[in-house]
């Protein structure tokens, strides 16, 4: 497995991320995660369809929780985009999170494989989460955006991702 270290930080100390360095084009590469339910799901069930993946650490930090409450209030304005957050959390503290929020975007759990973070170059080595990311694939399965948050404790660029998405339907 590929590891590449310094593309991201976390307080400013460089980390490993496993996996490949995916790029603008390629297809999507498979994975498999585990949903609220405890049941596996692989990417080949959003085949066909526009995807926004947005990964996060965890759903109990400040800044994940704000990504995911963002993303989550924009499902209204793509209804026919399926728009996953992916953690390394496990399934039933992503569920209470949505519970208690009142969100209805889908969580997708990488905790017990990582299958996500290593096909997606996401995985942090020394801490066995996910990077914040955002993937946008369209119904071709090609990526068409990628973004790595270089400081782990920092937002993505919403505004970007969310033109490039509005772009791709």
């Amino acid at each position: 497995m590929q590891e590449h270290y310094g593309i991201i930080t976390f307080k400013g100390a460089p980390l490993t991320l496993i996996g490949p360095q995916l790029k603008v084009g390629e297809n999507a590469p498979n994975f498999k995660v585990l949903n609220n339910q405890l049941q596996e799901v692989t990417f080949d069930a959003f085949r066909g369809k526009v995807c926004l993946i947005s990964a996060a650490p965890s759903l109990d930090t400040p800044v994940c929780a704000d990504q995911t409450r963002r993303f989550n209030k924009e499902l209204q304005k793509f209804p026919s985009v399926e728009i996953l957050t992916i953690t390394a959390d496990l399934p039933f503290a992503q569920g209470r999170f949505c519970g208690a929020e009142g969100l209805k975007i889908k969580t997708l759990s990488d905790h017990r494989e990582m299958s996500f973070g290593n096909a997606y170059g996401t995985h942090i080595k020394e801490l066995r989460l996910e990077a914040r990311a955002i993937f946008i694939i369209d119904s071709n399965n090609k990526i068409k955006y990628i973004e790595i948050v270089k400081e782990v404790t920092n937002h993505p660029d919403y505004e970007k991702a969310l033109s490039v998405l509005a772009n791709n339907l």
